[in-house]
């Protein structure tokens, strides 16, 4: 991985954990991934309707870290549909980044970027 885009990642990693934005994931394989680099705002999605998770949320902005891979992208798309139309914004700007990266699972995120620090 290159060193900027990189640098890009930790930077919204630490945003993400300075505002305390809720990071909604699919399994608890994720959460955990996503607690070894310090976030702990994390919702899972694991067996919730899509509209009850959605309900029960009532803050202004979410970012969504479902997998890269088609069933990610799927429920990625679901969601924010749902949250749009409650008003509450989409924080993708990590979900991009990853993309540019060989990562397609968030489980291994923690692992990816130790591996290529």
């Amino acid at each position: 991985m290159d060193t900027e885009l990189f640098g890009k990642i930790g930077r919204e990693i630490e945003r993400l954990k300075e505002e305390n934005i809720p990071v909604i994931v699919e399994g608890s394989n994720d959460r955990k991934a996503l607690e070894e680099l310090g976030l702990s705002n994390i919702i899972i999605l694991k067996g919730k309707p899509l509209y009850k998770l959605v309900e029960s949320i009532d803050v202004k902005e979410v970012a969504v870290l479902t997998d890269l891979d088609e069933e990610g992208k799927k429920m990625y798309h679901e969601l924010r549909q749902e949250f749009s139309t409650r008003g509450v914004m989409i924080n993708d700007k990590l979900r991009v980044l990853l993309f540019k990266t060989q990562l397609r699972q968030i489980e291994g995120l923690a692992n990816y970027l130790e591996r290529n620090k």
